[in-house]
Formats: structure tokens, C-alpha cells, sequence
């Protein structure tokens, strides 16, 4: 490698290097987690992570470009630059932290079990032991399920949440750890759904959770980091955050 590809390559990787004029910005969605993200009959991308994510393009005046991605792979597509921004309902952690940059929060919701009605299921590790667990393969969920409870259940890992409902629904599982939304949205509200209840306390340490919900992009686009930041402050001192809020949630999802 020449001096000057070797200039060039730690240019690009450099913090803050990527200075650039932003006329497209292309998001990376998971599409299979409602209500933040989900995909429709027609195909199309729907939920309050894409209509924010359109929103906050409208606020940069650039285009706006939705990529849907499995979560799992995620990161790695940002990272290997399939797109420039994650909006995905994405915990902001110390581990996630070493591998991308995020904004400041633009939500924060708890998390909770959730079984069936008939259960006599406790949340503790003499009621958890050799029970099946459903998560979200490689989410905080995941994360925190192992670390508090590895040793004593059977951790039954999935590609998304919806996946993870059908086997509650059908008995392979006896519960599942997500968010309280997206439990409420992809199976409370849905047909059968009263079958179902939340139980055991809210969730949120941030040891686990972090400190919210933000936008992931690469370490050196810092300033596309910032204008994200002060586009988030935009929609929520206009008044469109609470407006795409509304359509979706019946509390203000920003938290604390």
C-alpha cells in the first residue's frame, strides 16, 4: 500500500474525517418491530421510527432513504456502509458504544415478561429455572436475559419479535422479554392477545438498557451525528415529535 492510499484510508477512518455536504441520508431499519418499525401487506416501511426518520430528513433538508436490515446484521451493515444512520429502537449501551457513535435519546420505553394468563410463572431465579425464554437474538434483551438469568433457563433466541410471540402463543416458549410497547403493539393488541399478560417489575437498568433509544452512525460522521442531534431538538421544540407520538403512543415516549 502507497503512502498516499495510506493517508486516504486513515483519513476515512479518522474521527470527525467524513466533514461532508449531506444531500441523502440513508437510514437502516429493522422493519419487523412494531410499532416503531414494521412492514406493511404492501411492502412498504410504517411505524414511528420511520415516520421520524422522514421527519428528521424534512428538519436536515436532505433526502431520506429507508434500508431495511435484519437486526442481527445491523450494525455490521452500517458499519460495512449499506447505509449511514441506524433508527431502529435502539438502546444506546457502553458495548454498542465501542463500535459506533450515537445521538442523544429520542425515546425511552421500560421492558417486561410476558406469558400467558394461566401461568404460574415467577420472575425470579427459582421461578425462571428450566423455564424457555423467548428474546430477540443479539438485543438488550438478550443480553440482559443471559447475565441475570443464563445459568438457570433455556434461552430460546429469534430473528424478531413477532417470531418469538408465535412460539408463546403456541406453548414452545413459556415467556418473552421485550419492550413494553412492542409487546403491547405485536401481540396484546392483536386477535388472542387478552390470553396474554405482562408480569414481574419494569425493566430499565441502564447497566443494560442505557440510557434511551438513539440513532447509531459510523464513529467518523460526527457531523451527521450532530445534525441529527439538533434535528431531534427541532421536531420536539415544533411540535412534530408530539404529533408522530400521538399517532402511535398515548404517552410521550421521550421519557425523563
Amino acid at each position: 500500500m502507497t503512502k498516499a492510499m495510506l493517508l486516504t484510508a486513515a483519513l476515512a477512518t479518522a474521527p470527525g474525517a467524513l466533514a461532508q455536504k449531506w444531500e441523502t441520508v440513508r437510514f437502516g431499519v429493522e422493519g419487523a418491530y412494531p410499532p416503531f418499525s414494521y412492514t406493511q401487506q404492501d411492502g412498504t416501511l410504517a411505524g414511528f421510527d420511520i415516520d421520524l426518520a422522514y421527519a428528521l430528513c424534512e428538519e436536515m433538508q436532505v433526502k431520506c432513504e429507508l434500508v431495511a436490515q435484519d437486526w442481527d446484521g445491523i450494525i455490521p451493515a452500517l458499519l460495512a456502509r449499506k447505509y449511514d444512520a441506524i433508527i431502529a429502537a435502539m438502546a444506546i449501551t457502553e458495548e454498542r458504544k465501542r463500535a459506533v457513535d450515537f445521538t442523544d435519546k429520542y425515546s425511552k420505553v421500560p421492558n417486561r415478561f410476558v406469558v400467558p394468563n394461566d401461568s404460574p410463572l415467577s420472575i425470579t431465579p427459582e421461578g425462571l429455572k428450566d423455564k424457555k425464554i423467548g428474546v430477540q437474538r443479539a438485543t438488550t434483551h438478550d443480553k440482559y436475559i443471559t447475565d441475570n438469568f443464563g445459568s438457570d433457563v433455556n434461552i430460546v433466541r429469534y430473528g424478531s419479535t413477532d417470531e418469538a410471540y408465535l412460539d408463546l402463543r403456541s406453548g414452545r416458549v413459556d415467556a418473552v422479554l421485550s419492550d413494553v410497547l412492542a409487546i403491547q403493539e405485536g401481540l396484546l393488541k392483536k386477535e388472542g392477545g387478552h390470553n396474554f399478560s405482562l408480569v414481574g417489575p419494569t425493566i430499565t437498568d441502564s447497566r443494560w438498557f442505557g440510557e434511551g433509544s438513539g440513532i447509531a452512525v459510523r464513529k467518523q460522521n460526527t457531523d451527521l451525528k450532530n445534525m441529527l442531534n439538533k434535528a431531534i431538538t427541532g421536531l420536539r421544540e415544533s411540535g412534530k415529535y408530539q404529533e408522530i407520538n400521538a399517532k402511535y403512543f398515548d404517552f410521550d415516549i421521550y421519557g425523563d
